[in-house]
């Protein structure tokens, strides 16, 4: 999620000139073109079907990195969302209420080129190239929609047991598919050593969706996930936001949070 537990960003984020054109040097497209083509290889046959047919849509490519006016344009005629482009952190507030405006938050600076493999505040990289693929599938869309309306009417508490839901979905989760287990989450897809270990290593859980495990499950945003939970569609992920989620809220506050096995590996973005 944007708002992440970091107390300060060296970054600044870049502004839009009148024409919502953001100004890129030659260096920071440099960034984006070695991340990128790092990328593409890593998730050939790990990422999901859906991820690749957003990448092809949106028409991200590596020579430069992609102009927010220019994604939102696409996205809005497909699913109504657009791309907001957003200070480098920003509030649990203003995060739910972009996504309740079907408007997604990109923080809009690119990673030091010292800092390739391990960034601890979300990127322009990890927003366009991890997560807006998918917002072009109405039904990933419309789960993340849904999640922004919620996250309005929570109190600060209930926010956080929401954002784990966003984490072990938007940012982390995996989907059974026809051919074989693949990553939909941006966090994963925009992260050199999460690639091959949400997958392939023998470290982690990876569990079948359960909501309920989910709003128990504690995280951390700079180590690799101790647990992956798996979904098997994304009608079933948008189905989730019809069931009585306060219940849930409730029922995890109730039971407290589940013990996790300590793992600490630094996780690269």
């Amino acid at each position: 999620m944007s708002e992440q537990a970091i107390n300060k960003t060296t970054y600044i984020a870049k502004q839009p000139d009148a024409n919502g054109y953001i100004h890129y040097t030659a260096q920071e497209n440099d960034v984006w073109r070695t991340l990128y083509l790092r990328q593409v290889e890593l998730i050939k046959d790990r990422a999901c079907l859906e991820y690749f047919a957003g990448v092809e849509t949106l028409r991200l490519s590596a020579d430069h990195i992609p102009q927010c006016n220019e994604v939102s344009n696409i996205l809005t005629g497909l699913t109504g969302w657009s791309v907001r482009p957003v200070a480098a952190l920003i509030s649990f507030g203003e995060f739910f209420e972009l996504l309740a405006n079907r408007q997604f938050p990109a923080a809009s600076f690119i990673r030091h080129p010292e800092e390739l493999d391990y960034l601890k505040e979300p990127d322009i990289f990890h927003e366009l190239f991890g997560h807006c693929p998918l917002l072009t599938n109405q039904a990933f869309a419309d789960f993340t929609h849904a999640v922004g309306k919620l996250g309005l009417q929570l109190d600060k508490a209930q926010r956080a047991q929401l954002a784990r839901l966003y984490w072990f979905t938007v940012e982390f989760g995996l989907i059974n598919t026809s051919q074989g287990l693949r990553i939909y989450g941006g966090g994963i897809l925009s992260s050199k050593t999460e690639t091959v270990y949400a997958l392939e290593s023998e470290t982690p859980k990876r569990r079948a969706f359960d909501l309920l495990e989910v709003l128990r499950t504690p995280y951390r945003y700079d180590e690799l996930q101790k647990t992956y939970f798996i979904i098997n569609s994304f009608t079933e992920l948008y189905q989730l936001m019809s069931e009585n989620l306060l219940v849930y809220f409730a029922k995890a506050k109730e039971l407290g949070l589940l013990a996790e096995p300590e793992i600490m590996e630094l996780r690269s973005c």
